[in-house]
């Protein structure tokens, strides 16, 4: 038997809504909220423009601004980027709040619990072993790659300690790709 891998079976971590921001709301406590559609709010103060992302505290349903840019000259915006920012441009919504400066800045983490989902092949090879599998994420969701395997592949997290190679520690958080062999069960 080769050592090498004979199939290579691409895994592709997909977010499937916006996370939930940990973010405590200083009107009733709570400690979610929520974009929901996104929205940015652009306020003109003289030259100086300021940014802020709504957000929604989601027990309360309280507005909360995030500060994206704060003070900063009109003439050192792009037109196309101001003009996302007044179109509440989704893509932008999104890339703003990925962004780990704005999550530092304004406080907050990400909760993604239910925002993603996993898309491997329905179909698994019977002969061919090892098998190798290409993990490509398309948004920075945090998991630990032994959970996410084992959930893949439908075992149990000592199986997949006792049966994988990985080329990152399986027992630490990851938002990047990585790679994995399968090796044969018994």
């Amino acid at each position: 038997m080769s050592s090498q891998p004979h199939i290579v079976l691409p895994w592709v971590v997909r977010r499937t809504r916006l996370p939930l921001l940990a973010l405590r709301c200083v009107h009733c406590g709570s400690e979610s909220a929520t974009t929901g559609k996104g929205r940015f709010r652009v306020n003109a103060n003289g030259k100086l423009l300021h940014v802020w992302l709504l957000v929604r505290c989601v027990s309360c349903n309280w507005t909360i601004k995030l500060a994206v840019h704060e003070r900063v000259p009109v003439r050192s915006f792009d037109p196309v980027v101001l003009d996302r920012y007044h179109t509440n441009d989704p893509g932008l919504v999104a890339s703003t709040l990925l962004d780990p400066l704005l999550a530092r800045r304004n406080r907050f983490t990400l909760d993604w619990e239910g925002a993603w989902r996993l898309d491997a092949p329905p179909s698994w090879p019977d002969e061919a072993w090892p098998v190798q599998v290409e993990v490509v994420f398309e948004d920075p969701v945090p998991v630990r790659p032994d959970w996410l395997i084992a959930h893949g592949l439908g075992l149990s997290r000592n199986e997949v300690l006792r049966r994988i190679k990985c080329d990152v520690p399986l027992r630490r958080t990851t938002s990047a790709g990585f790679t994995f062999t399968v090796m044969a069960g018994d």
